[in-house]
């Protein structure tokens, strides 16, 4: 018996702290189920995914802006296309390299135009 939309949590996750666990840095998942000690985000065209809580920060709206990530630490990019940041679009995902500081940034892949969390600092990103 599926559960209507109602009794769905109303929440987006994303990493909070660097650990592979399958999902994306940066990348904001819609939460299937939530407890105090895991949550279950649906990882689109694959499996949902269960991660302890205190790896993920919790949204109970839609998230509305691009997340600055560092590049990884020890990547070897032969073809030179990530910089040492890159932004991830909240609304599909993408991702795409970023240098100086634009105020907005529009998506090349859902062509949506959102703000930059400058603010943020995630995962300690200056």
């Amino acid at each position: 018996m599926e559960r209507s939309s109602d009794s769905q949590p109303r929440a987006w996750a994303r990493l909070q702290q660097d650990v592979s666990c399958g999902l994306r840095r940066g990348a904001w998942y819609r939460v299937v189920s939530l407890t105090a000690e895991d949550a279950t985000v649906q990882v689109p065209r694959r499996e949902q995914v269960r991660v302890p809580r205190r790896f993920l920060e919790t949204l109970f709206s839609r998230p509305h802006r691009w997340t600055v990530v560092p590049g990884a630490r020890n990547a070897s990019d032969p073809a030179g296309h990530w910089r040492p940041r890159y932004a991830v679009c909240p609304v599909c995902r993408g991702r795409t390299p970023i240098s100086g500081y634009a105020r907005d940034l529009r998506c090349a892949r859902c062509n949506g135009m959102f703000g930059i969390a400058w603010d943020e600092k995630y995962l300690g990103v200056d």
